[in-house]
């Protein structure tokens, strides 16, 4: 995992949040251009979310920018988020939607609620990956979808070895199964916290088909811009939209 895009990514969605650095997170996730963010929403909204319909739903919102940018392009959001601080800040900056406490495992709305899921950079860090993927498709309408953006299976289980452009890739450990991950990371004079858990593909393919879920689109998208070269050369962000399988 690597500071300059995957640990720097991650959105607090677990039983406790991340209210012990929430302020550090609104001022790293709100300073511009300043994290992934900026390089691979573009291909997010392009590629992964459908248009508008009658009511989305974020799991994990953290401190507001994606529901911002979801409603910007007219979806009408409900958002989810256990850190009071951050819950607090996403309302502040858009008092149009509406903003929820609650953690990713236990959404507090009926059955089919929304036609449309987004999980942007939240799976990862939840404390039961698969309970949280279920309670997506409870919500979800019968032909809803599921929006989701995850770091990399690939970029998670290993790194660059040296700063340059053609620095090799190593995986130290292993891809496969679940995998803690703890770092911090320190840029322009702003620092952050980051952990969670690293998946490989397969673990995110059974929770989805737990629950009757298939992915309907996938994308590895490179970053916009020229600022990660390396990220050109192995996937940091794996997108993919799900649907509900045919019975």
């Amino acid at each position: 995992m690597t500071g300059e895009a995957s640990g720097e990514e991650r959105h607090p969605t677990s039983m406790d949040g991340w209210e012990d650095r929430a302020q550090n997170w609104i001022r790293w996730a709100r300073t511009p251009n300043f994290d992934a963010y900026w390089l691979y929403r573009d291909a997010f909204f392009a590629e992964v979310v459908p248009a508008p319909g009658r009511a989305t739903l974020e799991v994990g919102c953290g401190e507001g920018r994606v529901a911002r940018d979801l409603a910007a392009r007219g979806h009408l959001v409900t958002a989810v988020e256990p850190s009071p601080s951050l819950l607090q800040a996403a309302r502040a900056a858009d008092p149009v939607s509406k903003y929820v406490m609650a953690c990713a495992e236990q959404l507090p709305f009926p059955d089919g609620s929304f036609d449309l899921v987004v999980a942007y950079n939240s799976l990862m860090d939840v404390d039961d990956m698969p309970l949280a993927v279920a309670e997506t498709a409870r919500v979800l309408a019968p032909k809803g979808r599921l929006a989701v953006c995850v770091t990399h299976p690939l970029s998670d289980a290993g790194d660059f070895v040296g700063l340059e452009e053609d620095a090799p890739f190593q995986i130290a450990g292993s891809y496969l199964g679940r995998r803690r991950f703890s770092g911090h990371f320190e840029r322009a004079g702003l620092a952050m916290d980051f952990d969670g858990w690293a998946f490989d593909l397969d673990s995110y393919s059974r929770a989805l088909e737990a629950c009757g879920l298939g992915i309907e689109r996938m994308r590895e998208p490179a970053p916009s811009g020229d600022r990660l070269p390396r990220r050109n050369r192995i996937p940091n962000f794996l997108m993919f939209r799900a649907c509900r399988l045919s019975a």
